[in-house]
């Protein structure tokens, strides 16, 4: 079998496979007869913080796949892609990247119980991610003011990272050929995490002019950056020329954003053009389907409950 090298170059790198999404909500047409007052119990912000943090892990030697052949040369990095590692089988596989935040406060205390487990309430995400803050808040309380409280956080990052390489390289029949290049690269374990640390203050609403205690709040993002530890494929890459298997040693950020809240329960009026409306795609078996959410009832006509009402009603209309 002879090679070429006259055709262009042949491209293995992963293709991009994307979409776009619908939420239901029609677009505004601007007609204000269409605008309803709806009353919603929700959670509002009272005060919020939002801090960028980072932190560089260095790799040496890192083993990539696939190999590229015998006799493999790289002749050009085209692109270096970086991302985070979840196993969805396992929400709690070690080499899950996550940023796990660690807060003590000071001017303030969570709420606990008597056995010292914090109290917590459900936030928007679904799960029991606020605690209950408590400080005492009347000296700011008589001047109209919230109470400042001040905080310590250590971040620790534990997991993996995907490092995705395209390169451009040529094989024993110098043909140039385009692969992507993958790698599962460890940044962080739970015994030797990547550890860090900010400090904040945030503003506490009254603890006592309220139902409610004031809840705190916080939740980070992570994402990764990757290079090559000194922009230089020659000392950077190594590729063994029996068995093509490649080697790179590395520069990765992980990149950080964190934001902290203080929250109260709040019920608010809120300007609405109604509820959102999707196209189900229908079976060809059932007629009919159940709503998944009951309908507005409060500004339509009162329903009779006897078949005799519902002639009358006919009849009046």
């Amino acid at each position: 079998m002879s090679c070429g090298n006259k055709s262009g170059p042949i491209n293995l790198s992963l293709p991009d496979r994307c979409c776009t999404a619908t939420t239901g909500c029609a677009p505004f047409d601007g007609n204000l007869r269409k605008v309803v007052t709806e009353p919603i119990y929700v959670q509002k912000v009272y005060d919020a913080k939002l801090f960028n943090l980072q932190a560089i892990r260095t790799v040496a030697n890192q083993t990539f796949s696939p190999a590229l052949g015998r006799g493999a040369r790289i002749i050009r990095v085209l692109d270096i892609r970086c991302k985070k590692f979840f196993n969805p089988g396992n929400i709690n596989d070690p080499e899950n990247l996550i940023a796990n935040p660690d807060t003590t406060l000071s001017g303030a205390e969570f709420v606990e119980t008597a056995n010292g487990i914090p109290v917590t309430a459900i936030g928007p995400d679904g799960f029991a991610s606020e605690r209950l803050v408590y400080a005492d808040t009347q000296d700011c309380d008589e001047l109209g003011r919230g109470t400042p409280i001040f905080g310590t956080q250590n971040i620790r990052i534990t997991g993996n990272v995907i490092i995705e390489i395209d390169v451009l390289f040529t094989d024993d029949c110098d043909k140039e050929c385009v692969a992507t290049l993958t790698a599962n690269v460890p940044v962080g374990s739970a015994e030797n995490p990547l550890l860090l640390t900010n400090f904040f203050e945030l503003c506490l609403p009254s603890v006592f002019e309220g139902a409610f205690l004031p809840r705190f709040t916080e939740f980070c993002n992570i994402s990764c950056e990757s290079r090559l530890a000194t922009n230089s494929i020659v000392r950077d890459i190594i590729v063994n020329p029996t068995t093509g298997v490649v080697r790179a040693s590395l520069l990765i950020a992980l990149c950080v954003t964190c934001e902290k809240k203080i929250i109260v329960p709040v019920q608010l009026c809120v300007l609405s053009t109604g509820f959102p409306v999707l196209s189900a795609e229908e079976s060809p078996i059932c007629s009919t389907f159940p709503s998944l959410f009951p309908r507005q009832i409060d500004t339509k006509k009162p329903r009779h409950c006897t078949a005799e009402s519902i002639e009358v009603e006919k009849t009046e209309e």
